[in-house]
């Protein structure tokens, strides 16, 4: 029987420690859902909206989904300061955001990985034209992929995608912030398939790889120092899986004296010194893919995924 939500009312509602710098706090499962038709801008309007929940308390103790508010206000000005767009700009895409965010149910596995499931991000969405701000409300259905459960949910600041041009780079991004203690990652080419939405575009894998993963590897690197790179994992000379390998982060225990609760700090990203931008392509609304062959490295044999993903 499904579980519901039974949801406080704003008085009842714990008091949200307020962080200096927007955090997306947000579960793996979701992590890995599809989202459909979402452009890079409507993923980043997602993005921002999400890092508006809070994840901990006053006294750092990680947030239940009944105790999350559930109803946000994203202005163009703030969407505009954390991803250097320009204001006018930053109106269109809340207008059009506002749209795709009721109109676009994502695919996620339920917390019991029972099954995949189809929910709804927001259950009301507005657009004020003169003030510029959208207000969102969202399900009770994504809540439980929202909570902040200890060791399954991913953290990370929201300035550290503000500069990708590519929904494909930050969806990646993202799924390596999952492995970042242990310095890479191995995902099936369905599996990316899956998390990048491509759906029947870019049948051929050197197609989706050069557009895709490829690219997006080369602009985390123009942005930070992580050395990311992949290994082609081959059945025969099928690739069936991509191994990604990254500089592992520098993790610190710390314990809150308040509440003797112990947490992990990670390392922030170091930024790469930049004089210029690349130039990007537009594809399909998705911002993305100069045509660089990033050479994988090669002889990494397809039983080395299957015992990994065998244990999962």
């Amino acid at each position: 029987m499904r579980k519901l939500i039974t949801c406080m009312s704003k008085n009842q509602l714990p008091k949200i420690l307020q962080s200096k710098t927007p955090k997306v706090y947000k579960n793996k499962k979701l992590n890995t859902a599809n989202f459909g038709d979402f452009t890079h801008n409507d993923y980043q309007v997602f993005l921002h909206l999400v890092s508006k929940i809070g994840g901990v308390d006053e006294e750092g103790k990680y947030l239940q989904p009944e105790a999350l508010e559930r109803e946000h206000v994203l202005t163009a000005k703030e969407f505009s300061e954390v991803f250097n767009t320009d204001i006018d700009n930053s109106y269109r895409f809340l207008t059009k955001a506002v749209d795709k965010l009721m109109k676009t149910d994502i695919k996620v596995a339920r917390p019991d990985h029972s099954s995949i499931i189809r929910i709804n991000v927001c259950s009301q969405a507005e657009y004020a034209k003169k003030s510029g701000r959208i207000s969102i409300k969202f399900t009770d259905d994504i809540m439980p992929y929202l909570g902040q459960v200890k060791e399954k949910f991913l953290l990370y600041n929201l300035k550290e995608i503000s500069n990708f041009n590519s929904l494909y780079t930050t969806r990646l991004y993202e799924l390596i912030q999952e492995f970042k203690d242990t310095g890479y990652m191995i995902k099936s080419v369905d599996q990316l398939r899956e998390s990048f939405a491509v759906g029947e575009k870019l049948k051929s894998y050197k197609d989706f790889k050069n557009r895709t993963f490829d690219h997006a590897c080369s602009e985390i690197n123009s942005n930070y120092k992580l050395n990311l790179g992949y290994e082609e994992i081959k059945e025969g000379r099928k690739v069936i899986a991509v191994k990604f390998v990254f500089k592992k982060t520098r993790i610190t225990k710390r314990y809150n004296q308040h509440t003797g609760i112990s947490k992990n700090v990670y390392e922030k990203p170091k930024l790469q010194n930049k004089d210029k931008k690349s130039k990007s392509n537009i594809l399909d609304g998705q911002l993305s893919f100069e045509d660089k062959n990033t050479k994988p490295i090669q002889n990494i044999v397809s039983s080395l995924f299957s015992k990994i993903t065998n244990k999962k």
